[in-house]
C-alpha cells in the first residue's frame, strides 16, 4: 500500500480526511468501498501514533462508525449497512459542496468592506399565464362543482317523507263531520270520506268517528255502501269540546 505522508493540523476534521482520501485514491463518493477507505484511514491513524501526535476524540469515533459500518456488512442481512454507508456518502458529499463553495468564495477576494443592498419591494405578479386544454378544464370544474354539491343540505324533497308530510287532527274532523250532521242529521258513511285529500284525512276522519260513536254522539247504520251516519237526539256541534276534553286524539299523520 501506498505510504500516507501528512500532518494532522492539515486536516479540519474526520470528514475532510475521508474526503481526502476518496479524492486521492479516486473511491467512488457514491458507492463508497468501506473496507478499503477503513484500511486507508486506519493507516492514517496509525501513522499518527507512530509520530508521537494526538489524535483527536473525533477521528477515534470515525474510525469506529466505520469499524462498524464494515461489520454490518459481513451479516447476511445488511440493509442496516447500506443505510450507514448511504448517511456517510450524504455527509461526505455535502461536506464537498461546503469546500467548492469557500473556494469559489476565496476566489473573489471579498475584504472587509461589503456593500450588500437592501432587497427591493416588487409587487408579486399574480397573472396566470398558462395555458391547459378545454377537456382539462371541464374535468377541473366538474370536479370542483361535485364538491361543493356534497357541502351542500339534503334538497327538502328528501325529507318530503318525513316532515313534509301534512298532519291532519282528529280534532278537527270531529268538528267536520258534528257539523255535516246538524245540518242534515243524516248523511251517507262514504261521504265523509270524499273529500279526504291525503291518507292522514281519511285516518283522522275515520279516528273522528270512532271516538264520536264512543262518546255515543252518533250511530252507524245499514251494511256496505248503504252505511248511514245519524246524529243522536241531543247531540250537536258544541259537544265536541266535551268530546276532546275526554282525552280523544287530537291528529292524526
Amino acid at each position: 500500500m501506498e505510504t500516507i505522508s501528512y500532518r494532522l493540523p492539515s486536516f479540519e476534521g474526520p470528514l475532510d480526511l475521508l474526503l481526502h482520501l476518496v479524492q486521492k485514491h479516486k473511491l467512488n463518493i457514491y458507492d463508497i468501498p468501506i473496507a478499503e477507505l477503513l484500511d486507508q484511514y486506519m493507516a492514517a491513524i496509525r501513522e499518527w501514533q507512530e509520530a508521537d501526535l494526538d489524535v483527536a476524540t473525533e477521528f477515534l469515533e470515525m474510525a469506529a462508525r466505520l469499524v462498524h459500518i464494515k461489520s454490518s456488512m459481513l451479516l447476511p442481512k445488511h440493509e442496516e449497512a447500506e443505510e450507514l454507508r448511504r448517511e456517510l456518502s450524504g455527509e461526505l458529499i455535502e461536506y464537498q459542496l461546503c469546500q467548492e463553495a469557500a473556494r469559489r468564495l476565496a476566489a473573489r477576494n471579498i475584504g472587509g468592506d461589503l456593500f450588500v443592498r437592501e432587497p427591493e419591494e416588487i409587487s408579486p405578479d399574480r397573472t396566470y399565464r398558462r395555458t391547459h386544454p378545454k377537456e382539462t378544464l371541464l374535468d377541473a370544474y366538474l370536479a370542483a362543482a361535485g364538491r361543493g354539491k356534497r357541502r351542500l343540505p339534503p334538497p327538502v324533497q328528501a325529507f318530503s317523507g318525513i316532515v313534509s308530510r301534512k298532519i291532519v287532527s282528529v280534532s278537527s274532523k270531529i268538528i267536520y263531520v258534528l257539523r255535516r250532521l246538524y245540518r242534515r242529521e243524516t248523511v251517507s258513511y262514504d261521504s265523509l270520506f270524499e273529500r279526504a285529500g291525503s291518507k292522514s284525512e281519511l285516518v283522522a276522519t275515520f279516528l273522528a268517528l270512532l271516538e264520536l260513536i264512543k262518546a255515543k254522539r252518533i250511530r252507524v247504520d245499514g251494511e256496505g255502501r248503504d252505511q248511514q251516519v245519524t246524529m243522536n237526539r241531543g247531540s250537536d256541534a258544541e259537544g265536541a269540546d266535551d268530546l276532546l276534553a275526554d282525552g280523544a286524539p287530537v291528529w292524526a299523520e
